[in-house]
């Protein structure tokens, strides 16, 4: 189950990814857009590509297509100096340290659009 609180953050996200697209195409028609939302980033895929839906109502980008690659997030353990792939936010080393340093999977990147 999404949050409340997830889905507004998303909602921003959304907004926020339709006005830089739309500041970049004018009133060209998109068709589709591609982000990279890392898994430790924070950021709910699935309440985000609704968000997206709702945020691009009535402009060029309504209908496009949100397409995200979700690279697995990897973190760097300081006290035992092991690098380990996390796929959620619970960044425990297996040693169990919390000191730990993230090193991939909070991407928040446009990619590519796709206009007309």
């Amino acid at each position: 189950m999404v949050s409340v609180e997830a889905e507004m953050h998303e909602l921003a996200i959304a907004e926020s990814l339709v006005e830089a697209v739309q500041a970049r195409t004018g009133q060209r028609t998109v068709r589709s857009i591609q982000m990279q939302v890392g898994r430790l980033s924070g950021v709910v895929p699935d309440a985000l590509v609704f968000a997206f839906e709702l945020a691009a109502q009535g402009t060029p980008l309504e209908g496009a297509q949100l397409l995200i690659d979700e690279p697995a997030g990897r973190v760097h353990c300081r006290t035992c100096q092991v690098d380990q792939d996390k796929d959620d936010l619970i960044l425990l080393c297996e040693c169990g340290s919390a000191d730990v340093e993230v090193t991939a999977g909070r991407e928040l990147a446009l990619l590519s659009v796709g206009v007309v």
